[in-house]
């Protein structure tokens, strides 16, 4: 190792070993005591907590590879449309469901997204609880991969690492937190690798600039690349030709801010925070951040591409090459003296932290439904707290390991494999949220059915459809929510309505 790779390799393990510490000082405090505490931090979270929280978890190792990854191969076509879809999907998660779901959970005694369908629709067999666990963990195992394959990648390119020792033991770190600590170890991990991961973007973007030779260079060569700097136009490094990115590409693009509505990982600490009248200081602080982080991520993509052109780092002509641009120029940093080695390590750790945040968050939502909504819900096995909380955190290790071997691939794109599992919570928990949450007549086999229609089109679109090209090529996300919708709507419809009890309900906790 060079004196600059310990440097960053002594900053990273430092961060490390300081997350690791939070999860055992949460876990001492009690935060693993019972299932509420664990999944949910007693619905006692703080406004800052929960918004920086929810937004670093949404972020992961995409906004730091993927996401400059795309612009740099791609222009900034592709990844501008993508921001303002989800900065558009943050904002109005945050207005819609954010408030109304936080008092309709507490006053249900839900604390998975499951369980509140599951009693919401007075569901006593608990067939919705299934229903939804299953698809939790369906689209949660390929997400958790992306974030162990993000590090994996950051440790094998920095170092020249074994790129499946580096992701095992990126793993490893994010397990141990994760089961020690619950989600408030989580929330509050995540809201410092939030601070890390803007520290990071800063630190980056300001240094490729100089790099490139100043901000004007950086246009001047971006703007040798017909359509690189537009909109509505889109750029192929690899093969220098420009394509038209029209209307339908737009609106497939923004199609991403239909997710939110679907997050379990992010619909989750909506219901944690103890004050629901706070959720507008969240809602201001999380939209701000995530405007701000996008811009800056998309930003790094087209610097990074102009020091490319400089000769500095080389070019990367892949997909999965072009998302170490990052990893490219904080190793460029590392070189410029010891503080700028050390603040290199810094940057590296933000793609830790902001893949973390997302796996960790990923891994607890998908234990709570294995133990909770599965197991004891379902199936009806009956468990005291003590059993309960071992089979949580024995599902965080399973899913875990299932993860890791998905990740075992080295080529894969973490942006390819986000947007997949992104299209299918948004097709099938958002609709189904958004009706529970705001139309009275929708009825539990309506639910029911947007769920498995909406999981069932993303496949079909995604694997069948989508492949013919053409007007075909749209993101599966909106043509699966589209169909959950009609699927809730046309069987709410033609079934019975809901009791008069369900009726009651709704009109009391949403007044």
């Amino acid at each position: 190792m060079t004196a600059q790779q310990i440097l960053i390799c002594l900053t990273i393990v430092l961060y490390l070993g300081f997350i690791t510490c939070v999860g055992i000082y949460f876990n001492r405090k009690g935060s693993g005591a019972n299932t509420d505490e664990y999944y949910l931090g007693g619905r006692r979270m703080g406004p800052l907590v929960v918004a920086m929280s929810a937004e670093a978890s949404d972020m992961s190792g995409w906004l730091l590879m993927g996401l400059p990854g795309l612009a740099y191969l791609s222009g900034i076509a592709e990844p501008f449309w993508t921001a303002v879809g989800l900065a558009v999907g943050t904002y109005f998660n945050w207005l819609l469901v954010a408030r109304r779901l936080r008092r309709y959970s507490a006053r249900l005694d839900a604390i998975t997204i499951p369980s509140f369908f599951s009693r919401r629709y007075k569901d006593d067999r608990h067939i919705i609880s299934c229903i939804a666990a299953v698809i939790i963990v369906i689209f949660f195992v390929p997400y958790v991969a992306s974030g162990f394959k993000a590090i994996g990648t950051l440790f094998s390119t920095l170092f020249d690492l074994d790129y499946h020792t580096a992701m095992l033991a990126g793993a490893a770190i994010i397990i141990i937190y994760t089961v020690l600590g619950g989600l408030a170890a989580v929330a509050t991990i995540d809201l410092i690798q939030s601070v890390v991961m803007s520290i990071a973007l800063v630190s980056i973007v300001s240094f490729g600039v100089i790099q490139a030779g100043g901000w004007s260079q950086v246009m001047a060569n971006s703007q040798e690349m017909a359509g690189y700097l537009n909109v509505f136009q889109g750029y192929n490094t690899a093969t220098g030709k420009t394509g038209a990115y029209g209307l339908l590409a737009i609106v497939s693009t923004l199609a991403w801010g239909l997710g939110y509505f679907g997050m379990p990982h992010i619909l989750v600490r909506f219901m944690s925070i103890g004050d629901e009248k706070k959720l507008t200081i969240s809602r201001r602080v999380g939209s701000i951040w995530v405007v701000i982080a996008m811009g800056v991520a998309v930003l790094i993509g087209v610097v990074g591409f102009s020091v490319s052109k400089t000769g500095k780092i080389v070019t990367l002509a892949t997909s999965s090459d072009s998302e170490t641009i990052v990893i490219q120029l904080a190793n460029l940093l590392s070189h410029c003296g010891v503080a700028f080695a050390l603040l290199a390590g810094v940057t590296l750790a933000g793609i830790m932290a902001s893949t973390m945040s997302t796996a960790d968050s990923q891994l607890l939502a998908a234990a709570s439904s294995m133990s909770e909504d599965l197991l004891r819900n379902f199936l009806g096995i009956r468990m005291d707290n003590k059993t309960s909380m071992l089979f949580a955190r024995g599902t965080v290790v399973a899913i875990a390991v299932v993860g890791a071997a998905l990740a075992w691939n080295p080529n894969s794109s973490v942006f390819q494999i986000v947007s997949f599992a992104w299209a299918g919570f948004g097709a099938t928990f958002g609709p189904a949220m958004l009706c529970a949450l705001f139309w009275r007549r929708s009825n539990r086999q309506g639910i029911m059915a947007g769920l498995v229609a909406g999981g069932g089109m993303i496949f079909i679109w995604k694997f069948l459809v989508r492949p013919l090209g053409g007007v075909w090529n749209i993101y599966e996300l909106l043509p699966a929510f589209l169909v959950a919708c009609a699927a809730i709507a046309v069987v709410s419809l033609l079934t019975p309505a809901p009791e008069q009890e369900i009726l009651d309900a709704f009109d009391e906790y949403n007044r």
